[in-house]
């Protein structure tokens, strides 16, 4: 193709405003366009978008994002993409947000989860020309956050974050926005939300959760923290926690103030939720693999957890196709159990219509689109420690409860538990289970910080000494230091021996 012939076939996009080939559906190079801010940003580029699809890890792509867009919603997230993956790995990239350009997926938000300010500016550079704003990650609850350091677990450092945003605002020609979670106390939260619009954030979501509160603990979202973030800041901001229907999505907006409403868990559930309907699920989900289809790639492991989330409350009382959707492994199979699980709902329809009808306790029967709640803490501020502590130091009395709450535990705690029905998994029953001090993992049994192992390399490298627990597992500044002592020595011993040696006669 000659030069004349590809600037005839470029256009720019009305929507992205990025120069795109009509021969192809990648990007060509971004069009200058105008970086706006704050309320000129959500009202011109983001449409004044009150329907807001959450950044949800596997679950957010972009056959999702366009059933849930034909059905309400009118601005998307991406999954959430790790900056230093994102930076090294052009297939992740290609797999995530450079696959086919589709103009029906706009406005979108690239969301990333990062801990260094340079590693998230290179990630969004390179995602700017493909979404209209970059999200940095600032909720993330999960294990896998605390591991890899990002999310909510940066919520206390604070310098860390406002460099981040500041260098990011700096360099990018899209505005910069963050998704929060809250803090116990209402008046911390604030000073956080302002502290991130001095930095540069245009837009602001706030989970009224605390990181605390996830699986078991997650109770329901204080609406009054979101409320006080509104009130103090004078960017956009978004809310997200308890919304379940459209008339959650209206009253949030009405006791908060807040631009725009934000759905996770209830738009896994229910696609339509932003329309006001519940429909079957059979007909979301056979439009959502017709989306899946016409959009390739999609990994199987996306439509089979959509497939989960949309067909929960059915799935609960059909556990023979509940396993085998578990097990298949092509789209077309997938597409099968659908069918299967279709038939025998409309069978109980005719049987609830002569008036043999299942008790399920649900609001509607189980084949139309519902969310599923559950069970609330008694506190629903209160986190995991203290939770614990409000259990009765009995034994027996503390097994008992936790017979109850044996549904809470992980898969892997379960089998135990089915290997020994007498496992107590109450650490404070445990004499020998010590806390860490700084960040409260198990601690190794001889450690002389009393730290777990992570802490302790980083507080041996501060203080330059050796822990006889950790000290063999990783080499420490004091191993290093000491080698080049020995080193030294060496060398010094070496040379009194050549000064030393007689002299030949």
């Amino acid at each position: 193709m000659t030069s004349s012939d590809a600037s005839s076939c470029q256009s720019v996009c009305g929507r992205c405003h990025a120069l795109r080939c009509v021969c192809s559906p990648t990007v060509v190079k971004p069009a200058e366009r105008e970086k706006l801010q704050g309320f000129e940003f959500w009202r011109r580029t983001l449409r004044a978008a009150r329907f807001v699809v959450a950044p949800m890890v596997d679950q957010s792509e972009l056959a999702w994002r366009l059933l849930s867009r034909r059905h309400g919603a009118q601005l998307c997230f991406t999954p959430m993409l790790h900056a230093q993956v994102f930076v090294r790995d052009s297939n992740y990239r290609r797999e995530n947000l450079y696959s086919e350009v589709c103009p029906e997926d706009r406005p979108l938000i690239a969301q990333f989860c990062a801990n260094d300010p340079e590693v998230f500016v290179k990630a969004a550079l390179l995602a700017q020309d493909y979404c209209d704003a970059v999200d940095l990650n600032l909720g993330c609850p999960q294990m896998i956050a605390k591991r890899g350091h990002y999310g909510a677990f940066l919520q206390d450092e604070w310098e860390l974050v406002e460099k981040m945003i500041k260098l990011a605002n700096e360099k990018l020609s899209v505005p910069v926005t963050c998704k929060i979670r809250v803090f116990k106390e209402m008046e911390k939260t604030v000073r956080y939300a302002q502290m991130l619009e001095r930095a540069g954030c245009q837009l602001l979501t706030v989970h009224g959760r605390t990181k605390e509160q996830k699986g078991p603990l997650t109770g329901v979202a204080s609406w009054e923290h979101i409320s006080a973030v509104r009130a103090a800041v004078t960017i956009p901001v978004f809310a997200n926690g308890n919304i379940q229907h459209l008339s959650d999505v209206e009253r949030c907006i009405q006791e908060t103030g807040v631009q725009g409403v934000m759905s996770a868990e209830g738009n896994l559930h229910n696609p339509a939720l932003f329309e006001g309907c519940s429909p079957p699920v059979w007909a979301v989900a056979e439009e959502y693999l017709s989306v899946v289809k016409q959009y390739p790639p999609c990994s199987l492991s996306y439509v089979r957890a959509h497939l989960f989330k949309m067909w929960h409350h059915t799935l609960q009382l059909h556990h023979d196709l509940r396993e085998e959707l578990a097990k298949v492994k092509t789209l077309e199979a997938l597409a099968n159990v659908s069918a299967q699980l279709k038939l025998r709902c409309q069978e109980e329809m005719l049987k609830s219509e002569d008036g043999d009808q299942k008790e399920t306790g649900l609001p509607f029967p189980h084949w139309i689109c519902q969310p599923y709640v559950r069970p609330p803490p008694k506190d629903p501020l209160t986190n995991g420690a203290e939770r614990s502590e409000q259990k009765s130091v009995c034994p027996k009395r503390a097994r008992d409860e936790d017979d109850r709450a044996a549904h809470t535990l992980s898969k892997n705690k379960l089998k135990k538990r089915s290997r020994n029905p007498n496992k107590n998994f109450c650490m404070e029953q445990k004499p020998k289970y010590i806390r860490c001090e700084q960040c409260g993992n198990p601690k190794g049994n001889k450690c002389v910080f009393n730290l777990c192992r992570g802490c302790c390399k980083k507080k041996a490298f501060k203080t330059v000494a050796d822990c006889p627990s950790h000290g063999l597992r990783f080499k420490t500044k004091a191993d290093k230091r000491r080698a080049e002592a020995e080193e030294k020595m060496e060398e010094v011993l070496h040379t009194q021996e050549v000064s030393e040696a007689p002299l030949p006669v």
